[in-house]
């Protein structure tokens, strides 16, 4: 009996670069049925993201995104998924180390202080 060839996909193909009109977010769950457009400094919001990024953490922080998820919904009445809450909490950390430098939050966390 023969063996059976698999094709697999090619590196280009795993690693193709998307078009701007190849754009998922008129297809999203949002309730305005159309993505927002980045603002300077802003997340992206529900958009397709051409960049990928594994960021690990520990079972505790996971936990905690959850429940900050969640409460952001029961509370808030904002339904956002985790990626989308960390965009933004990116962007916060960013805009406030833009601002105040040795200042922000950032650089006395990082310095142990």
């Amino acid at each position: 009996m023969a063996a059976r060839r698999v094709s697999l996909p090619s590196a280009d193909d795993l690693f193709r670069t998307t078009s701007a009109g190849t754009d998922r977010a008129s297809n999203s769950s949002d309730p305005e049925g159309e993505a927002k457009p980045k603002a300077k400094g802003g997340t992206s919001g529900r958009v397709r993201h051409d960049e990928k990024m594994t960021v690990y953490v520990t079972s505790d922080e996971l936990l905690e995104l959850e429940h900050a998820r969640l409460t952001l919904r029961s509370k808030h009445g904002l339904a956002v998924d985790r990626g989308r809450l960390v965009r933004e909490a990116v962007a916060i950390v960013l805009a406030d180390l833009e601002s105040n430098g040795e200042q922000s939050t950032l650089v006395r966390r990082l310095a142990g202080g």
